[in-house]
C-alpha cells in the first residue's frame, strides 16, 4: 500500500480545532431513564432502532419496550400543569373539541380574512373616497362603516351594512357604486368567518385554548414579536462578523506559510448560471476562504477552500443541515470549465467552476470543506431529541389520543402508542425522526467556537517545521451516558 499523502496546511489547522460541541455515541439507557429523562430515553431508543435497520436487522424488543415507556411519560410529564407543555396541551385539547379545531381553522385564516373585508371596506368608505362630499347622515353612515372595519368589530361593520341598504331609498344612499358592493361584503364568507370567530371567543374551552398559545410567547405580527426577531437579527449578526474574523485570522495563517494568496468573501450568493435545483437550497454562504489560482491582482480568479456558517445557537445548526447539503450539491453542479461570478459583501468574486464541481456533500467532504461556527456555550448535557422529534412524537394521532384518556383520567397501558413505534420504523414521514441523533452528531462534528479556531491556528503555526506533516487524528467525543 503506497504511503499516505501528506495533509495540506488546512486540513491539519482544520483537524486541529478542538470541537467541544460534539456528542459521542450512545450507551445503553439506564435504568429508570423512562421516568426520569424521557426525551433522552427516547433518542436513545431511536437511535437503538436506526442502527439496527440500518445493519438490516430488526431492532430489539428491549428498544420498543423503552420507548413506549418513554413516550408515555413524555406525554404525562407534557400534561401537567405546572412544568407541563402548553403547546402540546392546546394541541389534546384541539384534538378533544370540535369547537376549538373551528378556532383554530378560523384563527389560521383571520389575518387574510381581515385584510380582504377591509379591502372592501375601503374601495367606498376610506376617507379619501369621501373627501368632497357634502357632510351629512350619508357621510357618517360612510364614516361609520369604515370606523367599525378598522377597530375589527364586525358585529357593528355587518349591521351598519345592513341598517345603510335599509335607509330609505334616494339617489344618494342608492349609488350602485355603494349599494353593490354593501351587498357582497355582507355575503362575503371572509365576513362570515371573522364574524363566527369572534362568537367563539366566548367558549370557555375556546379561551382556555387561547390562554395556552399565548404562553409561547408573542403572537407574529405583535410590537413584541418583532422586538424578538430584531433581537435574533443582531445576535445573528454578530456571530456572523465573529466568524468572519476568524477565518480571516485563517487566511493570514495559511498566506504566511505557504506563500499563495487567501481572502475572505462574505454574505457569498450563488449565481443563477449555475445549473441544478436551487429548491430549498442553501443559495448564500455567511463566510468563504478562498484561495487565488489564477489571474493577477486585478482580475483574480478564486478556489473555495472552506465555507462557513454562523450560527448563534447549536440548535440552528441542526435544523440548517438538510438545506446545507443541498447546497453543496447545486454548487457541485457547476461547470468545470467556467469561471462563475460570486456576489458578495466585498464586491464580485470570480470562482473556478472546476473546485465548485469538487465539493462533496459525503462525510469526508464536508469535513474538509464546511463548518458551523458558534460563539454559544458547550452544552453539558446536550439535548438528544430536538425539539421538531419531540413534537413530531407527541403530535401523532396516537399519543393525542393516548393523552385525551390521560387528561380524562384514566390510565392507558403504554401498549396503545405501539402504531407509532410502527410508524417510526417504516414511514419516509418519519426518516427525520429516525435520523435525527445522527444528524445532530454529524452537524456537532462540524461545529467549532470562534475561540477554538484561533487556538488552532497558533499551535499549527507554532509547531509547523518541514511543513507538510501528517495530522493527528481530530479529537474524540466521549460517549454519553
Amino acid at each position: 500500500m503506497p504511503p499516505a499523502l501528506p495533509l495540506s496546511l488546512l486540513d491539519q489547522t482544520l483537524r486541529a480545532i478542538p470541537r467541544r460541541y460534539c456528542v459521542g455515541p450512545l450507551l445503553a439507557a439506564p435504568s429508570g431513564l423512562e421516568d426520569s429523562d424521557p426525551a433522552t430515553a427516547l433518542a436513545i431508543a431511536i437511535e437503538q432502532a436506526r442502527v439496527a435497520l440500518s445493519a438490516g436487522a430488526a431492532p430489539p424488543p428491549a428498544s420498543e419496550r423503552l420507548f413506549l415507556g418513554a413516550l408515555s411519560q413524555l406525554i404525562r410529564d407534557a400534561l401537567r400543569e405546572r412544568g407541563g407543555d402548553s403547546a402540546f396541551q392546546a394541541m389534546v385539547l384541539r384534538h378533544q373539541s370540535h369547537l376549538v379545531r373551528e378556532h383554530a381553522w378560523l384563527s389560521a385564516h383571520a389575518q387574510a380574512d381581515r385584510r380582504a373585508v377591509r379591502t372592501a371596506v375601503d374601495a367606498f368608505a376610506h376617507p379619501g373616497k369621501r373627501r368632497g362630499m357634502p357632510a351629512g347622515p350619508f357621510v357618517q353612515a360612510l364614516a361609520s362603516l369604515h370606523a367599525a372595519a378598522a377597530a375589527e368589530d364586525w358585529d357593528a361593520l355587518t349591521r351598519g351594512a345592513q341598517a345603510f341598504l335599509a335607509a330609505p331609498s334616494s339617489d344618494t344612499w342608492a349609488d350602485p357604486a355603494i349599494a353593490g358592493p354593501l351587498n357582497r361584503l355582507l355575503h362575503d364568507p371572509a365576513l362570515a368567518r371573522l364574524r363566527r370567530l369572534d362568537a367563539l371567543a366566548s367558549d370557555p374551552l375556546v379561551q382556555r385554548y387561547q390562554t395556552l398559545w399565548q404562553r409561547q410567547g408573542p403572537r407574529p405580527g405583535t410590537p413584541q414579536a418583532a422586538a424578538q426577531g430584531l433581537d435574533a437579527r443582531r445576535r445573528g449578526i454578530a456571530v456572523e462578523a465573529l466568524a468572519e474574523q476568524a477565518i480571516a485570522a485563517l487566511a493570514t495563517h495559511l498566506a504566511s506559510i505557504t506563500g499563495e494568496t487567501y481572502r475572505v468573501a462574505t454574505s457569498m450568493r450563488v449565481p443563477a448560471s449555475i445549473p441544478g435545483n436551487a429548491d430549498r437550497a442553501k443559495t448564500e454562504w455567511d463566510v468563504a476562504l478562498l484561495r487565488q489560482t489564477t489571474g493577477d491582482a486585478s482580475d483574480p480568479v478564486w478556489d473555495v477552500c472552506l465555507l462557513v456558517e454562523a450560527k448563534a445557537s447549536t440548535d440552528a445548526a441542526t435544523t440548517d443541515l438538510p438545506r446545507l447539503l443541498r447546497g453543496l450539491r447545486l454548487l457541485a453542479h457547476a461547470d468545470a470549465q467556467t469561471i462563475y461570478a460570486f456576489e458578495s459583501h466585498q464586491g464580485p468574486v470570480r470562482l473556478r467552476g472546476a473546485a465548485l464541481a469538487a465539493l462533496s456533500a459525503d462525510e469526508a467532504g464536508l469535513a474538509r470543506t464546511v463548518l458551523y461556527f458558534s460563539d454559544a456555550p458547550a452544552d453539558a448535557a446536550p439535548r438528544l431529541l430536538n425539539a421538531a422529534g419531540r413534537m413530531q412524537l407527541l403530535s401523532a394521532q396516537e399519543s393525542l389520543d393516548y393523552a385525551s384518556l390521560v387528561s380524562a383520567g384514566e390510565a392507558p397501558d403504554a401498549s396503545a402508542l405501539a402504531p407509532v413505534w410502527q410508524q417510526l420504523l417504516i414511514s419516509p414521514r418519519w426518516s427525520a425522526v429516525l435520523n435525527q441523533l445522527a444528524l445532530l452528531r454529524q452537524v456537532r462534528e462540524l461545529m467549532v467556537h470562534g475561540d477554538d479556531v484561533h487556538a488552532a491556528i497558533t499551535s499549527v503555526t507554532m509547531h509547523t517545521s518541514g511543513w507538510p506533516a501528517p495530522g493527528g487524528p481530530r479529537r474524540r467525543c466521549t460517549p454519553w451516558r
